[in-house]
């Protein structure tokens, strides 16, 4: 995979506008959305699209349409039972034998295999993305059970302002968003009633660690002009398992890994194609990440049966 050189000092309006391109894509991985169509979005010359989605991205936009689609097909294959040709349909391939040549080519593995073994074999990703166990500490499933009970909660539709951060692993790119966030809502009149909050629109366990994407996030009722930089945000009502975390980094992978690893599978729900939030309690000490006061919340639906 060769990614391209995106310009370091990037115009906001570029920058917001191809946000809306991004956003737009995940809401549509189950079809192919028409040039025309993703322009129209950004608002720019079909003509230029596409080297301008290159200049701020990093990536072709060929690449990262179908890097995003293959993600999602890993999520389900993971974290869901639906079948091989039901999964190929929800991204936006056109049959099961086009989907497992791509998933092959992408990760080294068929599909099948995937889904038994939850393993990427392509070396080059291995190297790249998070591994397994990484922030994950020594607790058995009933010690999980007790210690991070799940509920279930209806969220209304939201609206507010994001900062995307790309290269998320590296350095400290997400902290110095989450300050450039604070400093901005705190003088805003919504800040005591507004929600901050983190979302991982990328899965770290099969997106190649300098592609990782996160976002830093304030929700007001309060009307606001975004700060340079700024993109709007919509999230649509939608319902998650929720758990509440105080403790280390440590603590919230453990307990993200619980969510998908055990209490998901053993539900009657299944992952929403959706990023899961991680809800700041302590707004003031947002940035303090030696310790989080967290709600860690998992988008799911009603569990679909299988079809063959």
């Amino acid at each position: 995979m060769r990614l391209l050189e995106p310009t370091t000092q990037i115009n906001s309006e570029y920058t917001e506008r191809i946000d809306r391109v991004i956003d737009h894509l995940r809401a549509n991985l189950d079809r192919a959305p028409k040039l025309v169509e993703l322009a129209k979005v950004a608002c720019f010359s079909e003509f230029h699209f596409h080297r301008i989605f290159g200049a701020v991205t990093g990536e072709t936009l060929n690449t990262f349409t179908n890097r995003l689609r293959l993600e999602k097909a890993a999520r389900l294959l993971r974290y869901t039972n639906h079948g091989i040709t039901e999964v190929a349909l929800d991204c936006g391939f056109s049959s099961s034998a086009t989907f497992s040549r791509a998933f092959r080519a992408g990760y080294g593995n068929s599909p099948s295999q995937f889904r038994k073994s939850g393993e990427i074999k392509k070396s080059k990703i291995c190297k790249e993305v998070l591994p397994f166990g990484e922030y994950v500490l020594p607790m058995s499933l009933e010690e999980k059970q007790v210690a991070f009970p799940v509920t279930l909660r209806n969220f209304p539709a939201r609206t507010g302002a994001y900062l995307r951060v790309a290269n998320a692993f590296e350095g400290n790119r997400v902290l110095k968003a989450f300050e450039k966030m604070l400093e901005w809502t705190k003088n805003q009149p919504g800040f005591s009633e507004g929600t901050l909050f983190g979302m991982s629109a990328d899965d770290p366990h099969v997106t190649p660690m300098p592609l990782y994407r996160y976002e830093v996030c304030f929700e007001t009722k309060q009307t606001f002009k975004r700060a340079v930089g700024m993109s709007k945000l919509e999230l649509p009502a939608m319902r998650y398992a929720v758990v509440r975390v105080s403790g280390n980094l440590h603590m919230v992978g453990t307990v993200w890994d619980y969510l998908f690893r055990d209490w998901l599978i053993h539900s009657d729900y299944e992952p929403e194609h959706a990023p899961g939030l991680e809800i700041y309690l302590d707004k003031e000490r947002a940035t303090d990440w030696s310790h989080f006061e967290l709600e860690l919340c998992l988008p799911i639906r009603t569990l679909r049966k299988r079809r063959i």
